[in-house]
């Protein structure tokens, strides 16, 4: 064999014996660590030096479980966090706790929920409300791709938006609340997404920057409406053009009045034409597509009842 091969079973071999070798690393490490804390709380009846010195060892032995792939960081940083707790040392619990979070979000998501909460509750005692927030979207976002539990997601963006609310950060909690409001859709709750829709687009045309989001949060409050009555719709866009004159221009008005009149006249395939030359300019996300031909299902469903 030549000097520049490289047996790949060799190569692998050395891999994994790398890999045993940092875990009987940080195994042997752990035990120290359990053993240094056990014998520290009898000889100095849990004193403050000791137990901060079996924090400190026990967020190494997570860091180096980190480095060598391992998510039992999360139970060594959740350890830190309780003996930090004991301590009084609410900050470096919370951020311990944050730490175990972030480790178990792969390898347990519920266990990363449970390790974020505590550190929710820490911080909200602190007074920590926009930190709060923050994790509660983080529990939110495992909620929606770990968990796919989307009423907890819910929950989770409601209360950030809250926290948001109360510190005056309106910009953070109108993006919560259209998370909110784009779930509520999905899930049919037309009403609930409508009121936020309406919120935050009046928000928005007050607004230098965000003027010209307004027209897209009004077209998606009145699709709502037009998921459960075209004449709410239609009531809906002559509000929101009295309101905010620019949505008139809007190619989004003129879609919904297009879309209107084919409803009106029960004409599927000019719904159909007005929705593709739409898409040709401004190409539909998801969320509006499934909007769209719920809106569509209606004319059809009309047709077959007049036949």
């Amino acid at each position: 064999m030549s000097k520049g091969f490289i047996d790949p079973q060799r190569g692998n071999s050395r891999f994994a014996g790398s890999k045993k070798k940092s875990a009987s690393l940080v195994n042997s490490y752990m035990n120290r660590v359990r053993q240094k804390y056990i014998t520290s709380c009898v000889l100095s009846h849990r004193g403050s030096s000791k137990t901060e010195e079996a924090c400190d060892m026990y967020v190494r032995a997570a860091n180096m479980y980190k480095m060598a792939k391992n998510w039992s960081a999360g139970n060594a940083f959740s350890q830190a966090a309780h003996l930090h707790l004991q301590m009084q040392s609410k900050h470096d619990a919370a951020t311990n706790f944050i730490d175990a979070g972030n480790a178990f979000k792969k390898a347990d998501p519920q266990e990363a929920i449970n390790c974020l909460n505590r550190a929710i509750e820490i911080y909200t005692d602190m007074g920590r409300f926009t930190i709060a927030a923050k994790h509660h979207i983080t529990i939110a976002e495992i909620y929606e791709t770990e968990m796919v539990d989307i009423d907890k997601a819910i929950a989770h963006y409601e209360q950030a938006a809250d926290y948001y609310k109360g510190e005056e950060s309106t910009s953070s909690a109108n993006k919560c609340l259209l998370k909110v409001a784009t779930y509520a859709a999905q899930l049919e709750q037309y009403p609930k997404a409508i009121e936020i829709y309406e919120q935050v687009g009046t928000h928005a045309m007050d607004s230098t920057l965000l003027k010209y989001s307004a027209k897209d949060h009004f077209f998606k409050a009145a699709l709502c409406h037009f998921c459960v009555d075209m004449l709410n719709a239609k009531l809906a866009v002559q509000k929101y053009e009295e309101m905010f004159p620019a949505f008139s221009d809007s190619r989004e008005c003129k879609l919904l009045k297009k879309l209107l009149d084919a409803y009106e006249e029960q004409n599927v395939e000019a719904y159909t034409d007005s929705v593709k030359e739409f898409d040709t300019i401004s190409r539909l996300d998801q969320w509006l597509t499934t909007m769209l031909l719920r809106i569509k299902k209606t004319i059809q469903d009309d047709e077959s009842d007049l036949r």
